[in-house]
């Protein structure tokens, strides 16, 4: 395709010199995590090599553990540790240098911050303390001896990354980890040379990159991640003072700085969730770098908007634009900038499912705009690439919400003639509501992508339709459509009689029906009054009761919230809990934790503790409770009562069209497949990859469950480092 990019994002197109290596424009996946570490090549290998593919010029892995000091199980790392490491980070190098891509490795030592669960070590530091992040892990205050050891761990490690073929090894001082430790006088206590003033805090950093430079710098790109500032006033690290300083005082040793701003207990000041955080918003303490350092300075900041990537680079604040979560959410934003294909760009939401994934521990990552990500290597799955169409089935998608949507997309891609329909008079589904909560406007983009490429490709197949806004299909109409094959994506509600996780049961008097009870869903038709008084009893654990109490907080109502499972827990690992708390209190929010309801009664509610039955257990016969009787119950008067409290499939379409299985023949329909939320409720994301899912395996015989995918596991018997050469094997 012939370069048709406007020539206002030529800057970011331009090579730039680091050190002995180029890199062939300014485009830099940051270091992130996806739970491949070294123990999956095939993933590292895979999920890295595409997005070199997409035009990327830099690519690193996830923090490398230089040691097994440094040890982040439960959550998975990379690891440089030895041989076996070298040769599995090697696959991704490989596949990286195939598309004029630089590999960069992310030299990771934790300290107090590194738990070890795993090699049951001991952590070091510059003194001891109990880490704020990881549950009772102190670290060994390090002797000269210590600092000198931990100090060669690094420069084993670069060599060994050397072997590996990294281009660039940058030691870690982002996030409270490593260095930055020693800096920060919040974890640095010392009174000898190695504290106190901000050059003997700075000295273990200083003498770290002298001593990695001095044994790879002639080879390697040296960078050194650093967040310049912990955010938390005097006590830490502050830009103008400790950061500057430190940059002065390491200049000559990096080839580039990596800049950042906050810690590790609070790190999503760093990766912003969209929710609180615009593109671009560390560049209040980046921009101060270019002041006082004569090398490159790349920055992460959820940039996705090239007019703001080229801004930053003209307004010399930042030389490279570093990104994670907008790489795995188009890993070929880079190509698509150059092609000028701006409306093809798949835009992060920044809701941080993707770290969700890997703080909880389990590979693979997720993203909920990017179906294919964490999926390249284990199912084959290209990004931008599809096979070709099997057959000459056309094919019905019921509902373009984000499963429908994303099925349609993808079997049109495929050469497939479909039909999306729905009744809504927009593509969406849920997200056209969620979108309207406040800070979830970006993930709207989830939904504008959809209906951007679909738009496209009925286009170009004129015999595909996107049939929005009529009438909701019956059993009749779709048994007379004459389609070959039937999708349904009719999506899920919330309870409106109170079923929730902890009772599995309806609540006595909850009903929405009512009309001072009110689920979510009636409060985005807005077909009902919302009185002063708000109670908000809370049963799901992401994002929907913490951003209902906020927008009807924020518009004068009092709301009291009733939570029995951690009021937004799944937010903490999306790094949206600890702001989100913050606002619940800035509004006055009255959260009433380890509690549930009992009955609703006109205007009131009786609710208790959940612990508030007797600790000790005995058998007490037939139908009679092993504890004592929880006698903690309250009553709370409402105006208006919001139900938060589970959600429940639309599937009544598919179970009939099911019932009628053997009239499918007669009107040759091959298979009818339920897809997303009609399947069972789930997040957007997997919402999302549902429908791709059944896209990419509609041939298959039974299209409505998964195909096995590919494992990385080591097999008994074999040895630890098997012989022969590594094959690729994607499928496309």
């Amino acid at each position: 395709m012939a370069n048709k990019r406007p020539a206002k994002y030529d800057i970011l197109f331009e090579p730039i010199k680091i050190g002995p290596k180029t890199m062939k424009n300014r485009f830099h996946q940051s270091p992130h995590c996806i739970g491949a570490g070294s123990d999956k090549p095939g993933f590292q290998m895979a999920h890295r090599g595409v997005k070199a593919e997409g035009g990327w010029a830099a690519i690193n892995t996830e923090y490398c553990s230089i040691h097994p000091e440094s040890d982040d199980t439960m959550r998975i790392s990379a690891r440089i540790w030895d041989a076996g490491d070298i040769r599995n980070l090697r696959a991704m190098t490989d596949e990286v240098h195939k598309h004029d891509c630089l590999a960069g490795v992310e030299m990771w030592y934790g300290g107090g911050h590194a738990p070890n669960m795993e090699t049951r070590n001991t952590p070091r530091g510059p003194s001891q303390y109990v880490s704020e992040f990881e549950t009772m892990t102190y670290c060994h205050e390090m002797d000269i001896d210590d600092i000198k050891q931990v100090q060669q761990y690094y420069v084993d490690a670069a060599l060994r990354s050397r072997d590996a073929g990294f281009d660039f090894v940058n030691v870690y001082g982002g996030h409270a980890y490593g260095p930055a430790q020693w800096l920060n006088p919040y974890y640095n206590k010392r009174t000898d040379g190695y504290g106190g003033s901000v050059e003997n805090r700075g000295r273990f950093w200083v003498e770290t990159l002298e001593k990695v430079k001095n044994a790879v710098g002639h080879d390697l790109a040296i960078a050194s991640r650093f967040a310049i500032d912990s955010l938390y006033g005097s006590g830490g690290i502050q830009v103008e003072e400790d950061g500057i300083k430190l940059i002065e005082m390491a200049d000559h040793l990096v080839d580039v700085w990596d800049i950042n701003v906050g810690d590790i207990a609070q790190w999503g000041e760093d990766a912003g969730p969209s929710r609180f955080y615009r593109q671009g918003h560390q560049i209040p303490w980046q921009k101060f770098v270019k002041k006082h350092s004569k090398k490159p300075v790349l920055g992460v900041g959820r940039f996705t908007d090239p007019e703001k990537m080229a801004e930053v680079i003209r307004n010399g604040e930042l030389d490279i634009i570093s990104c994670a979560r907008p790489s795995i959410s188009d890993p070929f934003m880079p190509q698509k900038i150059e092609e000028g294909r701006l409306d093809d760009i798949r835009t992060c939401i920044g809701c941080n499912v993707c770290i969700s994934r890997w703080e909880i521990g389990g590979p693979p990552m997720i993203c909920t705009q990017n179906a294919t990500a964490g999926e390249e290597y284990r199912r084959g799955w290209h990004p931008e690439k599809f096979e070709k169409a099997k057959s000459d089935d056309t094919i019905l998608v019921v509902g373009a919400g984000p499963a429908g949507s994303e099925a349609a997309r993808v079997l049109m891609e495929r050469g497939y003639v479909v039909h999306l329909v729905d009744s809504a008079e927009k593509v969406g589904g849920c997200v056209n509501d969620i979108a309207t909560l406040p800070g979830l406007g970006e993930w709207s983009y989830q939904r504008d992508y959809r209906e951007v490429q679909l738009e496209k490709l009925v286009k170009k197949n004129k015999d595909s339709q996107l049939a929005l806004g009529g009438k909701r299909l019956g059993v009749e109409d779709i048994l007379s459509y004459g389609a070959d094959k039937v999708i349904i994506a009719t999506g899920s509600h919330w309870e409106g009689d109170g079923t929730n996780c902890l009772t599995h049961d309806p609540i006595p008097g909850v009903d929405a029906g009512k009309p001072n009870q009110v689920t979510p869903e009636q409060i985005f038709a807005g077909k009902k009054q919302i009185g002063k008084r708000v109670v908000l009893m809370n049963a799901d654990p992401y994002y929907m009761g913490p951003s209902l109490a906020e927008m009807l907080a924020a518009k004068g109502h009092e709301v009291t919230v009733i939570d029995g499972v951690g009021f937004g827990r799944y937010m903490h690992f999306t790094l949206e809990a600890p702001n989100m708390h913050r606002r619940l209190h800035e509004l006055h929010i009255n959260v009433i934790g380890d509690s549930w309801v009992s009955k609703v009664e006109d205007g009131r509610l009786q609710y208790y503790n959940i612990w508030g039955e007797g600790s000790r257990r005995e058998y007490r016969g037939p139908g009679v409770l092993p504890r004592e009787e929880n006698r903690t119950h309250e009553w709370l008067e409402f105006d208006t009562l919001v139900l938060v409290t589970g959600r429940r499939s639309d599937d009544a379409l598919f179970r009939d069209l099911k019932a009628r299985k053997d009239d499918w023949a007669k009107s040759d329909i091959k298979g009818v497949y339920v897809i997303g939320d009609a399947w069972a409720p789930k997040i957007i994301a997997d919402a999302t990859f549902d429908g791709h899912r059944i896209a990419r395996e509609i041939e298959e015989k039974n299209p409505q469950l998964p195909l096995p995918f590919k494992r990385e596991a080591s097999v008994w018997g074999t040895a630890y480092q098997p012989g022969g050469e590594y094959k690729q094997q994607w499928r496309v």
